[in-house]
């Protein structure tokens, strides 16, 4: 279970990184973040699911 909440906790890094890319101007690492972010939560998701909704 401990690899779901880090590859959640990296997702919303990526994604804060992506808010700060929009806030400086960089569009292109921006969106390169989002989807890095979007990819990391989804697969973090997916594996939350599979497993139960976290049961252990």
């Amino acid at each position: 279970m401990r690899h779901v909440y880090i590859r959640g906790i990296l997702g919303l890094v990526w994604l804060a990184a992506a808010i700060a890319g929009i806030m400086s101007g960089r569009v292109e690492t921006a969106a390169l973040y989002t989807v890095l972010g979007a990819v990391f939560l989804y697969s973090a998701y997916a594996q939350w699911k599979k497993n139960g909704k976290g049961d252990r």
